[in-house]
């Protein structure tokens, strides 16, 4: 998936992965005694600066803290779910601090697990059925984003920072 949006115009220098050293200090931070392949996989690509993919969502090694899981955790309050171990889970992403996606603690032990969404006093819904589809569907779509640009430059606007992560063509 990451090579397919590299080769859509992506720039690889605009995102960094993180080391397995930084993976399992995210990991302890969270309490977790596990990180699924899949994931590190993911955070190998993208877990110290994520660029385009997950914009404007907290993710990775140094975002994703014990305190993040702790309020996914407490988002759960009130709500029906299907999460078999809520404590043991992994908080993969936070948005505006009420909207988190996360690995059920019980599903550590598979390679590429499902992967919920948790929205305070909404929802909790297994929403995707493994990482690997969750990582493709937050992929950045690099040319909707070239089009953007393209509209912004015929009006004469000021060009946005991310603009310099996609490749001209």
């Amino acid at each position: 998936m990451f090579d397919r949006v590299a080769a859509d115009g992506l720039r690889r220098d605009s995102v960094q992965g993180a080391s397995d050293e930084q993976i399992d200090r995210m990991a302890a931070e969270q309490r977790v005694a596990r990180v699924p392949e899949a994931v590190r996989e993911v955070l190998r690509l993208v877990g110290v600066r994520s660029g385009l993919w997950l914009a404007g969502t907290a993710f990775g090694v140094d975002a994703m803290t014990s305190e993040r899981k702790r309020h996914a955790i407490a988002s759960l309050g009130g709500l029906d779910h299907d999460l078999a171990d809520p404590d043991g889970l992994l908080a993969l992403t936070a948005h505006q601090g009420y909207a988190y996606q996360v690995v059920d603690g019980a599903d550590l032990d598979q390679d590429d697990p499902p992967v919920w969404s948790v929205v305070e006093g909404e929802a909790v819904t297994r929403s995707w059925g493994s990482v690997s589809q969750w990582f493709a569907a937050t992929a950045p779509d690099v040319a909707d984003l070239r089009d953007v640009l393209e509209v912004m430059e015929e009006m004469g606007k000021s060009l946005p920072a991310w603009a310099q992560d996609i490749e001209s063509r």
